[in-house]
């Protein structure tokens, strides 16, 4: 009885593993983004443990313990991982634990944990932990390993996507959903949240998950955009801030003649139609510039008096103030020596 009872046990178990191993397939991606930057971290994490494990001592350096270091730092992460979540619950029990839910965070607070148990007694005695030469050496470690691909980033990121699995508890950052068939599940993977997305806009060779599309296209420096001063071009993002200052017809430009009074500002397309329709209140304001001691009568009356001239309308080619100011002079001496031959005769 007590056989049977044993081997009905085993055969339940079984049938469980064939159902999850066999029926249940899992989608298992992963916020790529995310995964990255923790698996950036572990570099810094195991040089800051090499550093402070061999500072001081005579007979190894950080090199030799980084090989076994490492194993353990993977050991360390994963164990904390596991029972990150029942490490949590207790942790509800004190209100004044503050504990971030960003898997980043999380792996930080990991590996400062594991690289303060692995400090030696000069560094736990001395000031070595504030010093500047301290963060120098690490940094320089972490690039020594880095350049000499004594830790490969794909071999991080494999160890990161299943830290980062243990620790989002709340599915945030990876997908947990599971499917009945293969079919299904490929099926939910051509739409996943966090499927890899390559950009499609021109030039841009940016990778990143569905989840991030918007984000990325709100950034992406190849992205085709309207111009931002409304003009008829679409300009690409790193572009469009030289266009708007340099070329584009709609820059917003001063009056060519604010110089002497003139305070308008419009898009340099209009320059033109703005001199035209306001070459009346430029010529008196030249006026004013060349007459100085004249009233405002004096002047009204001279600039009626070249108004009637049939050469006026030409003083509106006139580009700037300097060239109004020649032309002006020039219509009021001809003008002059008009009256004069008149006055002789």
């Amino acid at each position: 009885m007590d056989v049977q009872d044993v081997d009905t046990g085993e055969k339940h178990q079984t049938l469980e593993a064939v159902m999850e191993g066999d029926r249940l397939f899992r989608c298992n991606k992963c916020d790529s983004e995310i995964v990255n930057k923790m698996a950036e971290i572990l570099l810094p994490g195991l040089a800051t443990a090499c550093i402070d494990n061999t500072t001081g001592g005579l007979f190894k350096s950080p090199e030799m313990v980084a090989v076994d270091l490492r194993k353990e730092l993977v050991a360390y992460l994963t164990q904390r991982s596991e029972t990150f979540v029942a490490e949590l619950v207790i942790q509800e029990d004190n209100p004044d634990a503050e504990t971030s839910d960003h898997p980043t965070d999380i792996l930080e607070d990991f590996i400062e944990d594991f690289a303060s148990s692995k400090r030696n007694l000069f560094s736990r005695v001395s000031g070595w932990l504030l010093s500047e030469k301290r963060e120098d050496k690490v940094d320089d470690f972490a690039q020594q390993m880095e350049s000499s691909g004594f830790w490969l980033m794909d071999r991080r990121v494999a160890i990161a996507e299943t830290l980062l699995k243990n620790v989002d508890f709340k599915n945030v950052y990876h997908c947990e959903k599971k499917f009945d068939t293969d079919e299904e599940l490929t099926e939910h993977q051509n739409e996943c949240i966090f499927r890899s997305l390559m950009c499609t806009n021109d030039g841009c060779d940016a990778s990143f998950c569905a989840v991030h599309m918007e984000k990325h296209n709100s950034t992406c420096p190849f992205k085709v955009l309207p111009c931002e001063q409304k003009c008829p071009e679409s300009i690409v993002r790193r572009e469009m801030d030289r266009h708007c200052i340099t070329v584009c017809p709609m820059k917003l430009v001063n009056c060519p003649f604010h110089l002497v009074g003139c305070q308008s500002a419009f898009p340099v397309s209009m320059i033109e139609q703005h001199c035209s329709e306001n070459l009346r209140s430029h010529v008196l304001s030249v006026l004013r510039k060349i007459h100085k001691e004249a009233s405002e009568e004096e002047l009204e009356q001279k600039l009626l008096v070249l108004e009637k001239l049939p050469t006026f309308n030409e003083l509106s080619e006139s580009t700037d103030a300097r060239s109004l100011t020649f032309a002006i002079k020039e219509q009021e001496a001809n003008l002059e020596a008009l009256e004069n031959e008149n006055g002789g005769q």
